[in-house]
């Protein structure tokens, strides 16, 4: 994930389902691009299936000399959640100098999950009951609705400052300031475990999400001997992440806490040579890991040591890499597209506390370099059709999160560190074709297969010769990030849109995707493959009046394919798998004038009660959202 050409990726991005997406604000987002396949060409390591990449809106300078001030808002309610939003930002920009001024705050109240549920699945998802302390006791409550899953709502503040200064037609300086908090976010997977017919915890909450980011970028577009366009971005990036639990009817509540702070050089440079354009760089970026601890007596209020879940002396990791790609037009139907990439990262972590884990390493350090590189045709045979072939490779170098961690991956599984852990590799290679069959009509279909080497998953593994140790009470099962000797997977996306005519306009999507562990004779589920997925719609717009009615779809993924304890939680799933699901959507939105809009929408319209593969909480059930939008 990238915002504002800063890499969003650190030291302790983890495999799963990361919720570091959401410290991104939507509300200021000029653009959001997905680039698929190994990007690693140009962004580095983690960049091995895809690349989110993120641009915020910038000040708007005036074109007359005078003031040019433009403010916007908004305010939202979401029926599912019982949740607003409001939004307000601020341009003024002169000639030269720009401030664009934003904040957003969301309050999410406790997720209400769909009332209509196939009779196969008996109450899947149903909320019978919950945890309040009162009067210095945990006690457990009767829900009086079931199908609101008590112990998910949060809330969040999201501040963006911009100053541009265009010093003149060819120098353009820009200061980013962003910064993202939110309350604690409860863990909802863990509030409704159950050990010994009683809830297993009082309290799980992710601590306040913080993410502090400051950068200067440096634009230049004068043509020079070296580039026609360079950009120069430095940035620092300051995040913190806690987790804070408590077992139920104990006062022991225990705090671990992850502090990074971030630093990153990008320069990118751009040069056309007759047909040919070629795009260079270098990026730098270094990340400090300190991890601490302690159990808190919620009465007493007395702290007592505890295990971290980094290395307990800290742990740095950095990188350095250069790049370059090329594109030719080699004539008017044929362009190639090439590039090469080599990166060096280094991490080291220090265990120095023995007080819980004796380990018989007391460093742990990685030096990899990488060289990658993706090689690509596109084929235009006529003017309605398009062929693309392309040939690409990606890595990713094991982080400080895959390589030092020690915490319950799931209940019963006890995850320690592996020092001898190597990058994975993945080779892949795609065709896509895309053609306009008449006025109104496109299809678009790409198939795809990635083959890995040295795949990150999840393995038994041992602790001083035990595979189970005693760990919080529990006797749990000893598991480690293990490099597989091989995986693949394979796919195939299809698309489809038509312009009926002036007015309206069609569109579907089909993704089906595949991928297994191959380890000796034995092929085993590859961790994360969503089962088919899909969505298809109209869409209708008439002067002031937009409207959108869709479908969105998921087939099954039955237990067989789940990676089994690891990470698609099949803890979270009925015992045959996650069940198929649709759900029919509709969005309206009319603009009275050109500074006031209100847009209404309504989702899941059949209340249909369903959960998203190697999801913990239950999808949204009928979810009406009502928002008021001004611009001035």
């Amino acid at each position: 994930m990238v915002v504002d050409g800063i890499r969003m990726n650190n030291a302790i991005y983890r495999g799963g389902h990361l919720q570091n997406v959401i410290t991104l604000d939507n509300a200021v987002m000029d653009r959001v691009e997905i680039v698929y396949g190994p990007g690693s060409v140009v962004y580095g390591s983690d960049a091995l299936g895809g690349v989110m990449s993120f641009t915020t809106k910038n000040p708007l300078l005036s074109a007359n000399g005078k003031v040019n001030v433009n403010a916007g808002a908004y305010a939202r309610y979401m029926s599912a959640a019982s949740g607003y939003q409001a939004h307000a930002d601020v341009s003024v920009g002169g000639k030269r100098f720009g401030s664009l001024t934003s904040f957003t705050y969301s309050n999410f109240g406790d997720l209400r999950q769909g009332a209509h549920r196939d009779p196969s699945v008996g109450n899947f998802g149903a909320r019978p009951w919950y945890v309040q302390r009162v009067d210095g006791k945990d006690s457990v409550f009767v829900n009086k609705d079931t199908n609101v899953q008590v112990g998910s709502g949060y809330t969040q503040y999201d501040i963006l400052q911009k100053f541009l200064f265009q010093q003149n037609e060819f120098v353009k300086h820009t200061l980013n300031l962003q910064y993202s908090t939110s309350g604690n976010v409860p863990r909802y997977d863990r509030l409704v475990q159950v050990s010994g017919g009683l809830p297993k915890f009082g309290e799980w909450n992710y601590g306040p999400q913080q993410r502090l980011l400051g950068s200067y970028a440096l634009e230049l577009t004068k043509k020079k001997v070296m580039y026609d366009h360079a950009r120069l971005i430095l940035g620092y990036q300051k995040i913190q992440e806690s987790r804070i639990d408590r077992r139920f009817n104990k006062t022991g509540q225990n705090n671990r806490i992850e502090d990074l702070n971030i630093l990153t050089l990008n320069l990118d440079m751009a040069k056309e040579i007759g047909k040919h354009e070629v795009r260079y760089g270098i990026e730098g970026w270094y990340n400090t890991v300190a991890s601490s601890a302690f159990t808190k007596d919620i009465v007493t209020g007395e702290q007592t040591a505890l295990d971290t879940r980094y290395a307990s002396g800290g742990a740095t990791m950095g990188s350095l890499a250069a790049y370059i790609t090329h594109t030719w037009e080699i004539n008017d139907r044929l362009v190639l597209n090439d590039g090469l990439r080599f990166s060096y990262v280094g991490l080291n972590a220090k265990f120095t506390d023995t007080t819980f884990f004796n380990f018989p390493f007391k460093d742990a350090k990685q030096k990899n370099g990488a060289l990658t590189g993706n090689i690509g045709l596109i084929y235009m045979p006529s003017s309605t059709c398009r062929i693309n072939a392309l040939v690409s490779t990606g890595f990713r170098a094991p982080n400080v999160d895959d390589l030092s961690k020690v915490f319950e991956s799931t209940s019963g599984n006890i995850n320690v560190p592996n020092p001898d852990l190597k990058p994975e590799y993945t080779y892949n290679g795609e065709v896509g074709i895309s053609n306009r069959f008449s006025d109104w009509l496109t299809f678009q279909a790409t198939g795809y297969y990635t083959l890995y080497r040295n795949a990150l998953t999840t393995q038994k593994f041992s602790y001083q010769g035990q595979d189970s140790i005693l760990y919080e009470g529990v006797v749990s099962q000893v598991v480690a990030t293990t490099n597989a000797s091989k995986a693949y997977l394979y796919g195939l996306e299809l698309a489809m849109n038509g312009q009926m005519n002036a007015h309206v306009s069609v569109y579907a999507t089909f993704n089906y995707t595949y991928g297994r562990i191959v380890t000796g004779a034995t092929a085993i589920p590859l961790d994360h493959i969503p089962p088919v997925f899909g969505k298809f719609g109209v869409q209708f717009t008439e002067k002031k009046f937009r409207g959108e009615f869709f479908a969105n779809y998921s087939g099954w993924k039955h237990i067989e394919n789940y990676r089994l304890n690891a990470e698609d939680n099949e803890a979270y799933a009925l015992p045959t798998g996650m069940p198929a699901w649709f759900t029919v959507n509709a969005r309206l939105g009319y603009q009275f004038s050109k500074n006031l809009g209100l847009q209404v929408a309504c989702e899941n319209i059949l209340d249909q009660n369903y959960r998203v593969f190697a999801s913990n909480i239950s999808s949204p059930g009928r979810n009406f959202i009502l928002t008021l939008r001004g611009n001035f």
